[in-house]
């Protein structure tokens, strides 16, 4: 069996070198000559697009960090080799992001950059998906006991960004903009404590009708 601590110092260790590389990509901007302050007002508005890309990725990093928190060091006991090779995946997918959000914000107006980020989210919440449902159904690893509502409220968590991100590319064919937005929603509403509760509600006020 395998160090469950191994693999929380792994996981740390990844998100903090992929946190910190995505800051890589907003580069101070280089003049010739004498540079006024409205020129150096004026370069940063420019450069919009990729501290858009930046702190999205950053809160969707912080998200799936706290989410992989939950999965690995709360929710199991312990872990094993399939375990661990689905957080191999799913830390392939994380580390895959700096280049998404890179070319995000390079390519802010162009379709294919915004389905190519959205792929890495649906792809990255697949994977942590995959992780927790096989951690809840393996023979090998031990849980910690939970509610159907907090497994409801879990899986809600996991999959609403990637619901979103399948919205987004859909949405991408017709204004760019709006898959922004979906894919600022997302996060937001993995950051909320009430996000899930707001979706719930709504779900039951829809099987109500």
């Amino acid at each position: 069996m395998m160090k469950q601590f191994r693999l929380d110092q792994l996981a740390d260790s990844i998100f903090a070198i992929v946190m910190t590389i995505l800051v890589f990509d907003i580069r101070v901007p280089e003049f010739n000559g004498v540079v006024t302050n409205g020129v150096l007002v004026h370069s940063l508005i420019n450069m919009y697009p990729l501290f858009l890309s930046y702190l999205l990725s950053f809160s969707l990093i912080f998200t799936y960090w706290r989410s992989h928190h939950f999965i690995a060091s709360v929710l199991v006991r312990n872990i094993d080799t399939q375990f661990a090779n689905l957080n191999g995946i799913f830390f392939f997918l994380v580390g895959l992001v700096p280049f998404s959000s890179h070319f995000l914000g390079t390519y802010i107006g162009a379709r294919t950059s915004t389905i190519f980020f959205a792929i890495n989210i649906i792809l990255i919440g697949i994977s942590l998906f995959a992780m927790r449902s096989y951690a809840i159904k393996s023979n090998t690893i031990e849980n910690t006991p939970f509610t159907k509502v907090e497994d409801d409220h879990a899986k809600m968590h996991i999959l609403f960004p990637v619901v979103s991100a399948i919205l987004a590319i859909i949405v991408s064919f017709v204004s760019i903009k709006l898959a922004i937005v979906l894919f600022t929603l997302a996060i937001l509403f993995n950051l909320s404590n009430k996000g899930t509760s707001y979706v719930f509600y709504l779900i039951n006020i829809f099987k109500k009708k």
